[in-house]
């Protein structure tokens, strides 16, 4: 995906859900099938000056949804999470970088067949972020797109 796809995809996120753009989240990557979106700590920070908790939900749940909007294509899709599941394992004291791995390519097929038959098809995805020593936090979602 080239940097103006990373853009298209940024802005979209910035126009449609505004909280996005008072993160100051950023559409960093998408190369080997992993969807890379950051956001900066002086934006999202909590009393104690690590990763407010709310904002590392965001982070997780917009970086599935941003990876099902580009690889569904569909730009006039609706997609909603449907059901997550958040573990926090450590502090984040850095930037934050949520890492959202595109399925494989027999899930992501039936999920477009579904989709272009039914007007209507779940995926479930797995993100995570990463602190400075590791895993910072796991996120798995269900995300479904309607027509």
């Amino acid at each position: 995906m080239n940097a103006a796809d990373l853009l298209v995809t940024e802005r979209f996120l910035h126009d449609h859900i505004p909280l996005a753009r008072s993160m100051g989240v950023k559409v960093d990557s998408y190369l080997e099938g992993k969807l890379v979106l950051t956001a900066p700590l002086d934006l999202n920070h909590n009393h104690l000056g690590t990763a407010f908790g709310g904002s590392l939900a965001t982070l997780a749940t917009l970086a599935g949804y941003a990876l099902l909007w580009i690889e569904l294509g569909d730009r006039d899709a609706h997609i909603v999470i449907g059901k997550s599941e958040i573990h926090y394992l450590s502090p984040v004291r850095g930037e934050l970088r949520a890492v959202c791995e595109r399925p494989d390519t027999a899930a992501l097929a039936t999920f477009k067949e579904h989709f272009a038959r039914k007007e209507k098809a779940r995926l479930t995805l797995e993100v995570t972020i990463d602190d400075v020593g590791g895993p910072g936090v796991e996120f798995r979602g269900t995300y479904v797109a309607l027509k």
